[in-house]
């Protein structure tokens, strides 16, 4: 087996890690603007395979085959994003005769489909949130759309339904603000996804989002993992996930990983998939949605069940059985947190911050894990996701892997753009997070609480003398004139400098 991994960043650095564990030859894509990237670096083989935009090269399926073939690449991950949830593309791959490492088309298209997915949870005998049974289409009247809303009933949430991220999503409190709603929401989910559809879904009031990893092989056989806690979210889009939630007891853990089981039984489903549920105040919980691919926060579950879930992808595709006991992929040994780094500006609303990367330097230690995607020179674009790392800490309680988080969120080094690094220290510290003591709606509210004030940990001079130090720190590396030994005895003291003038307040 050869694999082409049809993505960018830190998730095809991922897979690419994976693959070589197994001893399996890698391919890599890139854009213009991803021609010095990691995951270029990384590959045993790259190929260019169009314009920064996504539209031009990574969202192109002609051109991603084609490499393939080009390489001798026989099988393709998708990673998340971009086309992992595409239908054609599978399709496209199978046509091709090159091994799609995921679902088959017909159960993306089956569960990419929201209102299709509701139907089969129900055929399955698992709760769903009361809405509509059927997309609303781009051309549904006003009146239509005014009855199926006061069926639902108020408030709802208008869904795109070949949505995700949060985009083409919007929350309706009363009659009066459905049809603009409406509006918006085809509008952000036609440029997102080229789909206008969307439906209604009654709105829990201060619910958690609860979802389940899973794997399925090619004979039936579905393994449920134990649960993931998704309700620190920024604008309906994850910021912070964990395992396992700290509300979720063992008899509740089973009934909703059984019927996570359910659901991808029916579906007829196979490889990695995730099942999203919201959990009510009272213990009820309802689906929510399937994601047909490897999600970003798949390292928390890995961490808690010592289980390589992009190798198990691998080997699933290749049609070998799960061999995984059920008793022990339920079972969370310990606890991990995932914060998603991104490149961004807390202090300016979260608006990204494309730029050079002076230096990085991620955190590391006992019960720390970086999915990092970035190396020093390289430009983060404009064109794509910000997302720039994952830092995961492992500890032996909640309270232990928070305090490993807060830790290693110190350590990390980041010089050149804004990131979310501070804004996560800060969450670390807030009494309703350490408490677990929290919902979907939770981070928007605190959010909006302290509109104006700063999340940044340094100060301008410290700041300075950061980006100085790692400005002579990489001077000393790249100077011809400066001997080996000596260059790196320098750059390292004027690093512990910075690190303790930076640290000092």
């Amino acid at each position: 087996m050869k694999v082409l991994i049809a993505n960018r960043g830190e998730i095809a650095v991922r897979v690419i890690r994976a693959c070589r564990e197994m001893a399996i030859p890698t391919v890599a894509v890139y854009s213009d603007c991803d021609r010095g990237a990691r995951h270029v670096r990384d590959a045993g083989q790259a190929v260019h395979i169009g314009a920064s935009p996504a539209s031009e090269s990574y969202l192109r399926i002609d051109k991603l085959i084609a490499a393939a073939k080009a390489t001798g690449a026989d099988a393709v991950h998708p990673g998340y994003g971009f086309l992992a949830e595409n239908a054609k593309f599978a399709r496209a791959c199978r046509d091709a005769g090159v091994t799609f490492i995921g679902p088959s088309p017909e159960a993306i298209e089956l569960m990419g489909s929201k209102t299709g997915a509701r139907t089969v949870a129900i055929r399955a005998g698992v709760p769903v949130v009361p809405g509509t049974e059927e997309p609303l289409s781009g051309d549904a009247s006003d009146a239509e759309i005014a009855r199926e809303g006061a069926r639902v009933g108020y408030p709802l949430m208008v869904k795109a339904v070949a949505g995700g991220g949060g985009k083409g999503m919007r929350v309706v409190e009363s009659a009066d603000a459905l049809l603009n709603a409406v509006r918006t929401a085809r509008s952000e989910a036609g440029s997102a996804f080229g789909d206008t559809a969307v439906y209604f879904e009654r709105r829990i009031m201060k619910p958690r989002h609860i979802e389940i990893q899973l794997l399925a092989d090619q004979y039936g056989t579905v393994v449920p993992f134990v649960e993931r806690e998704c309700s620190i979210q920024r604008r309906h889009q994850k910021v912070v996930e964990e395992s396992p939630s700290m509300v979720v007891d063992r008899h509740l853990r089973r009934r909703i990983a059984d019927a996570a089981a359910a659901v991808a039984a029916a579906a007829g489903y196979s490889n990695a998939g995730t099942i999203e549920f919201l959990l009510d105040e009272d213990g009820s919980f309802y689906f929510l949605e399937m994601n047909t691919r490897l999600q970003v926060e798949h390292p928390v579950t890995e961490m808690v069940t010592r289980m390589d879930l992009v190798q198990w992808q691998i080997r699933i595709a290749r049609g070998e059985r799960l061999t995984i006991d059920p008793e022990h992929a339920i079972t969370p040994q310990g606890h991990a947190i995932e914060c998603r780094i991104y490149a961004e500006d807390a202090d300016e609303g979260f608006m990204p911050s494309p730029g050079l990367v002076r230096s990085i330097q991620p955190a590391s230690g006992p019960g720390i894990r970086d999915d990092g995607g970035v190396l020093p020179g390289f430009t983060v674009p404009v064109f794509y996701d910000s997302m720039i790392a994952k830092l995961v800490a492992w500890g032996g309680s909640r309270s232990e892997a928070i305090e490993r988080m807060s830790r290693a969120l110190r350590e990390y080094e980041i010089v050149g753009i804004k990131t979310t690094i501070p804004f996560f220290l800060w969450l670390m510290t807030q009494p309703e997070f350490l408490a677990a003591r929290f919902d979907t709606t939770y981070l928007d509210a605190l959010l909006r609480s302290r509109r104006g004030e700063s999340f940044s940990r340094f100060s301008d001079e410290e700041t300075r003398t950061i980006a100085v130090a790692a400005a002579l720190d990489a001077w000393f590396r790249a100077s011809a004139a400066v001997p080996t030994g000596a260059a790196r005895e320098h750059a390292s003291a004027w690093k512990t400098v910075a690190r303790r003038e930076a640290l000092r307040g």
